[in-house]
């Protein structure tokens, strides 16, 4: 061996992978690679335990890969939507108070937004803010006389992806459209 404590396992494999750690393997008991005790009430030996554990796992490790995605995407489509709102106060579009739909359908409901609708179904807006906003909301009584607080979100580069056909667009072709409709597009 090399004699450097990096590079050669201080114990031996452990599972099968010889575990390497920075310092002497303690002498006293059983230690993962990271460093924390094992024992064996913490390492399950049942099979039916380790399998469980390792979807926990992998369904943790998809999970966070999926909010790195979300956020990488937001990151993209930010500046798209600020442009956008910035590009329609510019050319002198009028913004409009904008109305959400119940998911269950029916009359639309009043919202505290300001902005201009991009798709024609009247389901997606951009504020004056600059912000993108869903107009989809859960009905209800309150909602229905007072009205409807509606939360910006993150806007998707690919606009009603896994909808019907013809309903997915790209989001900078869906803001370029609405920007060349103008003040014709319907409110």
């Amino acid at each position: 061996m090399s004699g450097d404590p990096l590079k050669e396992p201080s114990s031996p494999a452990i599972g099968g992978v010889a575990c390497y750690l920075s310092r002497p393997a303690p002498t006293d008991g059983l230690t993962r690679c990271d460093d924390r005790p094992m024992s064996p009430e913490t390492e399950p030996t049942d099979p039916a335990a380790v399998r469980r554990r390792q979807a926990r796992e992998n369904a943790e490790y998809h999970h966070a890969a999926a909010a790195r995605a979300a956020e990488a995407e937001a990151r993209r489509t930010a500046p798209m939507v600020a442009a956008f709102a910035e590009a329609m106060r510019a050319s002198g579009i009028e913004a409009t108070r904008l109305r959400a739909l119940p998911y269950s359908g029916g009359r639309s409901l009043r919202t505290d937004v300001v902005g201009w609708y991009v798709r024609r179904d009247h389901r997606a807006a951009v504020g004056t803010d600059g912000r993108w906003y869903v107009l989809v909301v859960a009905p209800s009584l309150r909602a229905r006389l007072a009205g409807v607080h509606v939360e910006p979100s993150d806007a998707p580069l690919q606009v009603g992806a896994g909808g019907r056909d013809g309903d997915s667009v790209a989001l900078d072709v869906l803001l370029q459209l609405r920007l060349d409709a103008g003040p014709d597009f319907p409110a």
